[in-house]
Order: C-alpha cells, then sequence, then structure tokens
C-alpha cells in the first residue's frame, strides 16, 4: 500500500489533517524532520481529532535517516512537486511507492527531488495559483493510487 511521507512539514493543522486522512485509508504516514512545530503540538492533535490512537505515524529526525528506513522497505519516491513532469493523474502507482510531499512554503527540496524515481504534479488552471494546500495535496495524490490500485472499496460505516 503506498505510504505518505511529509518532508519537513511546517503547520501542525495541515499535518494533523493528513494524519487523519491517513487514520481513515489505514495508510503509513513518515515524517521527516526538522518539523516547523512539536510533535505534541496542540494544533497538531487538534486537527487529527481523536483519531491519532489510529495513525500509523513514524517520526524520521533526518532525511539521512529516512533514506536509510527508505533502503530496507523498498520502493520508489514518488515525488509531488509543482515542477512535476508528469500529471498525477497520468502516473501509473504502485503498491510500494513513498509518496513524497516538501513543506507548504517552499515544497520539496531540490536533493529530495533529484533522488526521486518519478515527480508528479497536480494540475491547476490558474496560473496565479502557485499550489494547493498540503492536506489537500496528499488527498488527491493518495485517493488516486489507491483508485489504480483498487483499494477504494472500504468497509461499510455503521454509525449509532
Amino acid at each position: 500500500m503506498p505510504r505518505i511521507v511529509l518532508v519537513h512539514p511546517q503547520i501542525p493543522p495541515n499535518t494533523g489533517n493528513i494524519a487523519r486522512t491517513c487514520a481513515a485509508t489505514e495508510t503509513e504516514l513518515h515524517l521527516v524532520g526538522p518539523l516547523g512545530f512539536e510533535i505534541s503540538d496542540r494544533q497538531l492533535k487538534r486537527a487529527g481529532l481523536d483519531y491519532w490512537p489510529y495513525v500509523n505515524v513514524t517520526y524520521h529526525e533526518s532525511l539521512e535517516q529516512f533514506q536509510q528506513y527508505h533502503q530496507q522497505q523498498g520502493g520508489r519516491w514518488v515525488g509531488f512537486s509543482v515542477s512535476g513532469s508528469v500529471s498525477y493523474a497520468r502516473f501509473q502507482f504502485a503498491a510500494d511507492d513513498w509518496l513524497l510531499f516538501g513543506c507548504e512554503t517552499a515544497g520539496l527540496p531540490s536533493d529530495v527531488l533529484d533522488a526521486c524515481d518519478a515527480r508528479v504534479h497536480i494540475p491547476m488552471s490558474q496560473p496565479h495559483v502557485r499550489s494547493l494546500n498540503l492536506s489537500v495535496s496528499v488527498a488527491i495524490g493518495l485517493f488516486e493510487a489507491r483508485r489504480q490500485l483498487d483499494l477504494l472499496h472500504a468497509k461499510p460505516h455503521v454509525r449509532l
């Protein structure tokens, strides 16, 4: 199953929202430091609501630490960037992909983009809009990967 990687995220509510999406889809979330907030940040916890026990989250103190972890696991790095060469909708995702997203202000660092096996972008019609919100971008990329891999068959949900 694809995994989500946030490289140097800066805004706690975005990371909390992404954690909530990962909880709902049983998707691993990897946070690569340094982070722009403390893991115990109140806004981070608030955005993730009471779903944190359902999030499979791994914190890597540095990019080097994450690279070592990745080497043991295998799989492609798919970098999401406004400079990506192919639309995420035309890209063929694989079950062992790592979907990498950069910080809200600068995106993925150039050395991370250079290390990616593929660079994809989310097309936008309005040229004056630089990018989408990070949590929206993650949801778009993750759900397209899940759609392609036939992972959208959720269990029935009963709410009382």
